[in-house]
């Protein structure tokens, strides 16, 4: 089975710096997106150290269980961001979200903390695969309110889990056996906060009619199309996705 990917980060409309993240690696089948967050410069420093130390643990071990060195890796950048954190008092409490896939035979993995999202895509419906750890997921999960009323939650950019912040993170992981034609989205709030399911969802399939048939350009035209939309919509948020097609 091969992989298509296409990914791209964008700084958005508002925001003066782009504290967002992202890594491909498609020879090791190793996807990542990372949303910082914290003064200075520290969101963007939080970040781009996930997906420096991330891909960094994981290629050293490949040979292992990824069930076990996939939430390692990101323990391990969660170690570094925050050990650099306390040697900087203008880093003090800097933080990242992670979202990462890693395909191993027709197994995806994928590493989770805080609110940027897994998606699926097969047989033209989307599937969320990952969970946000907000504090709009916990009113979900109490049954407080719906996924309508949470949207317009003002608390809805309020994390309860970063990697970077505290010393020991739950870090959740989820399988999934891939099959041929599906297609995987991983992205920051400021795709999935921007545009709806239902919109991300016609843009996959607009481009992507037949993931039998998808080549790079048509992946690369949906990330972008997708950050265009996100852009049109307000783009109030840095801006991050990353496509995969099973093929």
């Amino acid at each position: 089975m091969g992989l298509i990917s296409s990914g791209l980060t964008d700084i958005g409309q508002k925001r003066k710096t782009n504290q967002d993240s992202i890594y491909l690696n498609p020879e090791k089948n190793l996807f990542v997106v990372a949303d910082g967050m914290g003064g200075h410069n520290g969101g963007d420093i939080a970040s781009q150290m996930a997906v420096e130390c991330i891909p960094e643990f994981m290629l050293q071990n490949l040979d292992k269980d990824p069930k076990t060195a996939f939430p390692k890796s990101v323990q391990y950048a969660n170690n570094k961001i925050k050990a650099r954190s306390d040697q900087d008092q203008l880093l003090h409490g800097m933080g990242t979200t992670v979202v990462g896939f890693y395909f191993k035979g027709d197994t995806l993995y994928v590493s989770n903390v805080g609110d940027s999202r897994a998606y699926l895509v097969n047989r033209n419906k989307l599937y969320q695969l990952s969970k946000d750890h907000s504090l709009v997921q916990e009113k979900l999960n109490l049954g407080i309110y719906n996924r309508e009323q949470a949207a317009a939650d003002p608390q809805k950019n309020v994390l309860v889990r970063t990697v970077g912040f505290e010393e020991d993170i739950d870090v959740d992981l989820f399988t999934y056996k891939v099959s041929k034609n599906d297609i995987f989205l991983s992205c920051s709030d400021g795709l999935h906060g921007k545009v709806s399911d239902a919109d991300i969802l016609y843009i996959i399939n607009k481009y992507i009619p037949d993931p039998s048939k998808a080549t790079p350009e048509t992946v690369q035209q949906t990330a972008t199309t997708l950050v265009a939309q996100a852009n049109a919509n307000g783009g109030n948020d840095n801006i991050s996705v990353i496509v995969v097609v099973a093929q």
